[in-house]
């Protein structure tokens, strides 16, 4: 089903935030500048610190790593309130042995998710969620570009962790840069996961973006509740993975 416009706007926008909310492993000290309303303004993509490998005692544990935005880190959140805490809580409920690790930092794009990347893999890893390109999208940055760098991150994974499975997180761009771009961007998210053999998340933010109840005050941010929507919507295609992979 399409999305209407306004869903689109705020898909592209929910990656960005002035504050840059860190997270427990990650931080983010990045510059800002304000774009037009209703945005929230954009913000650099590289970190100031690289993400720290887990403890020696929940490194033996096989990781689920969610590598995104402000989405994934629950900007305005509590840390317990991001979707990847409630997956997390899922997992231990269900008794799979998982942990879960939250690489999302506000403002991050492709490429400094690429960046980021072999910090990230020096820890036993089953699971890559990769819930990038937002922020892309918002800066009219080249489709090729970040598909080029997506592909990356999945072949380095592979590379470090043979066994990995792959859960790619389609986005939108808003519509503002043209029907041309827009169709182009859409389309990089099933191809990534096509060409990789990857889990497609056909949309993040589905039953949560352009719902005022279920976004903070900036329009922006999913509340706690939408984050609770958006765990579920990761859950269906990611908790068969899981299931699999035990």
């Amino acid at each position: 089903m399409r999305i209407q416009a306004a869903a689109l706007v705020a898909v592209a926008m929910a990656a960005l935030s002035a504050c840059g909310r860190t997270t427990e492993r990650d931080r983010d000290t990045t510059a800002s500048a304000a774009p037009a309303a209703p945005a929230a303004s954009a913000a650099s993509a590289v970190p100031a610190a690289v993400p720290a490998v887990p403890a020696v005692v929940s490194a033996a544990v096989p990781a689920v790593v969610f590598l995104g935005t402000s989405l994934t880190a629950g900007y305005g959140l509590d840390e317990d309130q991001a979707y990847p805490a409630l997956i997390q809580q899922r997992i231990d409920s269900l008794g799979l042995p998982f942990r879960v690790v939250n690489a999302g930092v506000s403002g991050e794009t492709s490429a400094g998710g690429l960046r980021r990347i072999d910090w990230l893999l020096r820890q036993p890893v089953a699971v890559l969620v990769l819930e990038l390109g937002a922020n892309d999208g918002l800066r009219g940055q080249e489709v090729e570009a970040m598909r080029a760098n997506l592909q990356a991150i999945i072949e380095r994974t592979r590379e470090a962790h043979p066994n990995v499975a792959i859960v790619v997180a389609g986005m939108e761009s808003p519509p503002n840069m043209g029907r041309a771009y827009t169709s182009a961007f859409r389309a990089v998210f099933p191809g990534i996961a096509r060409a990789n053999e990857a889990t497609l998340i056909p949309f993040l933010l589905e039953d949560v973006a352009a719902v005022p109840e279920l976004n903070q005050t900036d329009g922006i941010h999913p509340t706690a509740e939408g984050q609770r929507i958006v765990a579920e919507t990761v859950w269906r295609y990611l908790g068969p993975v899981l299931e699999r992979g035990r």
